[in-house]
């Protein structure tokens, strides 16, 4: 791949886990990254480690729950930048319980943050893609979001939303040369999986086909094709990245 030289992308979620190294990875095969996270002190050490592989980098703090903060962060972004070709949308949270146990704000905040998110960012800054009929998006969802799963009700929701979203702007941007497409991560080793206990890991385990959790990097190689011109093909399409988990 690595064919992203003089392209810019913006990374949602880009302070660690899956987020980190799909920047990480556009920036080593030529991107200018820009790295959003919650706060810029989260950010600099992704853009630090993009700077030490040569490549162009900038943090930017955006609660990306808000949509007016995600809009401010846009037209500062597009005013400095001119434009963004690769979106790459990773920035989610979960707050798991069984429906009867969850809180409205436990629900709110998933939906603001996992699929509202996705649209904003979108919105904003698609149209000098549409104008340059080139562009690519990329909408991280997770497996959770095809199979459903006990407690992750507003996950789930807000997952599989994603993919509906994804799959219409796909036809929307289609005849302008801009692609759409998701990844669905399934387990893979990051602080979220970090804070499962041993028997749940063993169980979770039993439902993959290969038998290991995944890394970050296993996503970002995902994401880098996705965003590459080798992929111009490909749009309103769901590359699970799960061991086989949705299969199963």
């Amino acid at each position: 791949m690595g064919d992203h030289d003089g392209r810019t992308a913006l990374v949602t979620g880009a302070s660690r886990g899956i987020g980190r190294a799909i920047a990480l990875q556009l920036g080593r095969e030529g991107a200018r990254v820009l790295c959003v996270s919650r706060s810029l002190a989260s950010g600099e050490g992704t853009v630090e480690a993009l700077r030490s592989l040569g490549a162009e980098a900038r943090a930017y703090a955006v609660d990306v729950a808000k949509k007016t903060d995600v809009r401010v962060a846009c037209e500062d972004i597009l005013r400095e930048w001119g434009r963004v070709d690769i979106l790459v949308n990773c920035a989610g949270i979960n707050r798991d319980n069984l429906l009867l146990r969850m809180s409205d704000d436990d629900w709110d905040v998933v939906l603001r943050t996992d699929l509202d998110s996705c649209f904003a960012w979108i919105k904003h800054l698609c149209s000098p893609m549409l104008r340059n009929r080139w562009g690519r998006i990329i909408n991280v969802s997770s497996v959770i979001g095809i199979t459903g799963n006990a407690g992750q009700s507003n996950y789930a929701a807000a997952k599989a939303a994603v993919i509906g979203f994804t799959k219409s702007i796909a036809r929307e941007f289609a005849p302008r040369g801009v692609t759409a497409n998701v990844i669905a991560p399934g387990f893979i080793r990051t602080d979220m999986t970090a804070a499962l206990s041993g028997k749940i890991s063993g169980q979770i385990l039993e439902q993959i086909p290969l038998r290991f959790f995944g890394e970050p990097d296993d996503i970002a190689m995902g994401a880098s094709f996705l965003a590459s011109s080798g992929a111009r093909y490909v749009t309103g399409h769901v590359l699970t990245i799960d061991g086989g988990m949705a299969m199963a």
